[in-house]
C-alpha cells in the first residue's frame, strides 16, 4: 500500500482489533473481549454496539456470549442449533437403530455444553429418563465436554477455562489443574474419542457419590470448516460394559454417524 501522510483512525483500529480477537476466540463475553485487548467495558459496549448495527456482530441469547457475523450462508448456519439439530435428527435415530443406546447432540456454549438433541426416547436397553433439550452439561467432566476441549482451537480451550476458573462454582475445580488438563487433552486425541471422568454421575457439580445416573459415555467432536460445532456421544448402563468395550463394539457406528452428520452440515 501507498504510504499516506494521513494519521489513522485509532477508533476503526480499536474496533478492528476487537473484531480480530472475537475471531480468534469464537465466542466471547465482554469480560473475556476487555481481558484480551485492554479496552474499557464502556468502550467496548459502543464498539459492539456499532458492529452489530452493521451487521459484523451478533449476541446469543442463551449465554449472552458475543459472536462474529459471517457474511456467508454456510458460515452462517455454523452456530445455528436448529440448522444442526435438522440435519443430526435422523443420522442420529438411525445410530441408535444400530446400537440400541442412547445418543446426545451437545453444542458449546462459554463454559458448559448444551444438550440439543437426542435419540434417547427410541432407545431399547435404555429407560432412564433422558436429559431434557437445553440441559447444562459439566465442560470438564463429562464426556461430550471433554471431547470438544481436546480438540477445539487452542484460544477456545483457554478462554474456556478462564472462564471455568474465574466462576467458583462446584464442578470446576479441576480447572484450576493445567497440567492435568492437558494430560486429558492429549490421551483424548489420543484415542481419537474422549470417556467422562471417573468420578462424574451426570450431575453438574456434586461427585457419582452423591449422585450418580448410572451411566458411562464415550463422545467425539463434530467438525466442520476447522470448527468443533459440538459434539456426539453414546451412553449406556455402567454396570453393562467397560468404557474399553463399549468402543470396541460401538465406536465405529458412532464416528460413522458423525461424520455423515458433517459431510452434511458441509454441503448445506
Amino acid at each position: 500500500m501507498r504510504e499516506y501522510r494521513v494519521k489513522p483512525v485509532r477508533s476503526l483500529a480499536r474496533g478492528l482489533r476487537v473484531l480480530r480477537v472475537l475471531q480468534e476466540m469464537r465466542a466471547a463475553s465482554l469480560h473475556d473481549l476487555h481481558l484480551a485487548t485492554g479496552i474499557p467495558k464502556a468502550s467496548l459496549t459502543r464498539i459492539l454496539h456499532t458492529c452489530h448495527r452493521e451487521g459484523l456482530v451478533w449476541q446469543r441469547m442463551a449465554d449472552g456470549a458475543f459472536l462474529p457475523s459471517h457474511i456467508q450462508q454456510r458460515r452462517a448456519k455454523i452456530d445455528d442449533a436448529e440448522w444442526l439439530v435438522e440435519i443430526a435428527s435422523p443420522v442420529l435415530k438411525r445410530l441408535c437403530e444400530q446400537t440400541r443406546w442412547p445418543s446426545v447432540l451437545s453444542v458449546p456454549r462459554l463454559d458448559y455444553m448444551e444438550t440439543i438433541e437426542t435419540n434417547s426416547p427410541l432407545a431399547y436397553f435404555d429407560d432412564v429418563m433422558a436429559k431434557p433439550v437445553g440441559f447444562r452439561v459439566n465442560m470438564l467432566r463429562s464426556a461430550s465436554g471433554r471431547a470438544y476441549l481436546a480438540f477445539c482451537a487452542d484460544e477456545e480451550r483457554e478462554a474456556v477455562l478462564r472462564r471455568l476458573r474465574e466462576r467458583d462454582v462446584a464442578g470446576h475445580e479441576l480447572a484450576h489443574d493445567g497440567e492435568r488438563v492437558r494430560r486429558i487433552v492429549e490421551q483424548t486425541r489420543r484415542r481419537g474419542y474422549s470417556v467422562r471422568a471417573p468420578d462424574f454421575g451426570g450431575d453438574y457439580g456434586r461427585p457419582r457419590a452423591e449422585s450418580d445416573d448410572g451411566r458411562n459415555s464415550i463422545a467425539v467432536p463434530l467438525r466442520v470448516a476447522g470448527q468443533v460445532l459440538g459434539c456426539v456421544n453414546l451412553t449406556w448402563r455402567l454396570r453393562v460394559m467397560s468404557a474399553k468395550e463399549a468402543a470396541r463394539r460401538h465406536l465405529p457406528e458412532l464416528r460413522a454417524a458423525v461424520r455423515e452428520i458433517e459431510e452434511e452440515a458441509a454441503r448445506s
